[in-house]
């Protein structure tokens, strides 16, 4: 079980932790919500906890409960510029569907 992230997504954590100053690492989740019951979860890590799995990709952490490793083992964080929009991106082979407006999916 792992996940992964690409170079452009590498770089923009790299940057957002230097800006802030201090954190382990990015923790990537799942909460229950949305039209279709599951959504992403983005926070800076400063301390681990005991059912976090630690994966490393391009000289950073990403961190990832128990749980949410279940809904999301696979997946690549992917860094997006399109036009004036820009963003992180998720491509995770485990989801079913989506809801129209991109907030939730299901596994």
């Amino acid at each position: 079980m792992a996940i992964s992230m690409t170079t452009a997504a590498a770089e923009r954590v790299r940057n957002f932790l230097q800006n802030r100053g201090k954190g382990l690492g990015l923790r990537v989740g799942v909460k229950t919500t949305g039209c279709s019951g599951l959504a992403y979860v983005l926070e800076f890590v400063d301390e681990l906890h005991d059912d976090d799995q630690v994966f490393e990709e391009h000289g950073l952490k990403l961190i990832v409960d128990g749980k949410s490793l279940v809904y999301i083992d696979g997946t690549q964080l992917d860094f997006v510029k399109e036009g004036l929009n820009e963003g992180f991106q998720f491509n995770n082979p485990n989801v079913n569907g989506e809801c129209g407006c991109g907030e939730s999916f299901t596994v």
